[in-house]
Order: C-alpha cells, then sequence, then structure tokens
C-alpha cells in the first residue's frame, strides 16, 4: 500500500469519527489460564467447540461455546441441528460447516450450557463471553420441536429464530453479573438470515461485541479494515475486534501488526489476538518493540493508539 494512500486513510478516519480516538484495550485470547504482562483483557476459552469443559479462569474473561459440542452430538447424535438437507455436521457435504452443531431449542441442552454460564459467573472472573449460541446456517433448524415452535409463535421463520437466539442471550445475561459480551460471526450483511443475530435486539442484552476476523495471515487487509468499519457503524454497544496470531513466521507478524495498527485508528473498544500460549504474545510484543522499521512507520503515518501500545510494551519487552 502507497504512503499517500495510507495518508488518506488515516485522515478519513479521523474525519468520520468527528473526535480524538479513545485509549485502545490490547489483549490476548489463549487457551491457556495465562494472563500476560503488557495486555489489559485476557480471554480464556474455558468450553471449546469439541466439548472439553476447564475449569473458570480466574481474572480472565472466560469463553464459553454454547451450541457446538462434537462430544456430546456423538454421544447423543439426536442433539444434532437438523435442515432439509441434513444435519449440521462437518460431515454433511451439502454445507461447509466449521463444526458439529446442536439444535438451540433443545432444552435439556440449552439448560447444561445455561448452567455452567452460572457456575462460571459464580467464579472470580474478570467477564464472560459467549459464542456459537446460534443457529448453524440459513436452513437449520428444521427438527420437529423447532418447526412446532416456530409454528405456535406466530412469528415468520425468520423473526421466529432471531427471537429464539435473543431469547438465550437475555436469559444467560440474567446469570452474569460481570461485563457480558458475544463473538458474532463477521457478516454485517446476512447475520439475520443466515445465524438469527439481530444485532439491535441482541444490544440490548450486552455489555460489548466480541468480533473474530480470523485469517492465516493479513498480508491482505483491507477487508480487516472494511469489516471494522461496517461493524462500527452497526453496532451500539463497544467492540472487541480479534485477530488471528497463532501464526510465527516473522513476515506474517509484522503484516499482523501493521493490521493491528489500522485497525487501532478505528475507536474499537479493544484489539483481542488469538494466540495457543503466552510465548506466542510475548513474541509479538518484542518483534514490535524491536523493529525500528515498524515503529518509524508508527511514527510517520500518526498511530496513536499503537505507538501508546508499543511504548508500555517497551517498558516490558524491551532489549
Amino acid at each position: 500500500m502507497t504512503s499517500k494512500l495510507i495518508s488518506i486513510i488515516r485522515f478519513k478516519v479521523k474525519e468520520e469519527s468527528g473526535q480524538r480516538l479513545t485509549a485502545l484495550k490490547v489483549g490476548t485470547v489463549i487457551y491457556e489460564p495465562a494472563i500476560v504482562d503488557g495486555f489489559d483483557i485476557s480471554v480464556y476459552y474455558s468450553k471449546r467447540v469439541d466439548g472439553a469443559l476447564w475449569k473458570p479462569a480466574k481474572g480472565m474473561y472466560n469463553d464459553i461455546t454454547c451450541f457446538v459440542d462434537a462430544k456430546s452430538i456423538r454421544e447423543k447424535p439426536e442433539l444434532v441441528a437438523l435442515s432439509p438437507n441434513g444435519p449440521a455436521t462437518r460431515t454433511n457435504k451439502a454445507y461447509t460447516l466449521p463444526w458439529d452443531f446442536v439444535c438451540p431449542t433443545n432444552q435439556e441442552y440449552q439448560n447444561k450450557v445455561l448452567e455452567f454460564i452460572k457456575e462460571t459467573a459464580e467464579e472470580d472472573v474478570e467477564g464472560v463471553i459467549l459464542n456459537l449460541y446460534h443457529f448453524p446456517e440459513e436452513g437449520f433448524c428444521t427438527c420437529p420441536r423447532c418447526s412446532k415452535q416456530q409454528r405456535e409463535s406466530g412469528l415468520d421463520w425468520l423473526e421466529w429464530r432471531a427471537q429464539t437466539v435473543t431469547d438465550f442471550i437475555r436469559r444467560a445475561k440474567k446469570l452474569v453479573k460481570q461485563p457480558f459480551g458475544i463473538e458474532i460471526w463477521p457478516d454485517p450483511v446476512l447475520a439475520k438470515e443466515r445465524f438469527g443475530l439481530d444485532f439491535d435486539a441482541l444490544a440490548e442484552h450486552v455489555d460489548f461485541f466480541h468480533v473474530p476476523l480470523s485469517s492465516h495471515n493479513y498480508v491482505t487487509m483491507y477487508w480487516v479494515d472494511t469489516l471494522t468499519r461496517d461493524f462500527k457503524k452497526l453496532l451500539k454497544k463497544p467492540i472487541f475486534i480479534e485477530l488471528s496470531a497463532e501464526i510465527a513466521r516473522e513476515m506474517d507478524t509484522k503484516a499482523l501488526l501493521r493490521t493491528v495498527a489500522y485497525i487501532s485508528s478505528h475507536n474499537v473498544e479493544a484489539i483481542l489476538l488469538l494466540v495457543h500460549d503466552a510465548e506466542r504474545a510475548k513474541e509479538i510484543c518484542r518483534t514490535a518493540v524491536n523493529d525500528s522499521n515498524y515503529r518509524g512507520w508508527l511514527d510517520k503515518f500518526g498511530f496513536e493508539n499503537m505507538n501508546r501500545i508499543i511504548e508500555r510494551w517497551e517498558k516490558i519487552y524491551g532489549k
């Protein structure tokens, strides 16, 4: 990207916001209960897509997977969400689902998830985030229970699904006194049709939205900038943007750090880096601090928020 284009982007972001950038938080999303120095927010996966349950991590946000559970579906296949083209499983070639989905209206499974949310919130945790609490895709769920509930609701298919998802989030929120957020699939246009996500209705029950913009690398990153702008305009609560940071190649790490800088211009609440472990998060900090070309680029184009983060990291990870 040319220097002239970078300058235009920076000017437009400031012009559109009409205000000084708020102090940006930076955090980790991590698979071990570890808090890494230099980060404001620490998110731990305590219930995962494979069905594994882990003890809530104290002092961290705990991220809970709701209606994706490969283990439970293997044990009780009748839990799976259904469509006219078959079940919501990875083996169903009619779809390209990345996980195996439980039907969101299964009351027994709902109660199990809500109980786990309640138990987590009763611990000394920083907050709770829910993910995959919605329908798998457009054609789901057409099981007899969902079909009956939709008919009895008097709502059309689209509105019934959205109401079902929002109602689950409303029930979950009542169990959590700490900050409460939800991940949303990064589709700003078709989220309601595909998953039952009514952004305005959900905003009434959450403190923030967590938007994962995942990629194997960010060498091309304009789409991250575009989606961040879209969600900033659409969502009526603060936004946490998540970027994948598991990749260890130096070139990819430097591209990631430039992407973080661009996102830092958008007045989002926080940027979260998805890492497998604490050491990877520290590697990213050291790379940012010790790369003179990167730091010169930040100074040249005035990335105020990112510079503040680097200055904090330097005190911990500088040579």
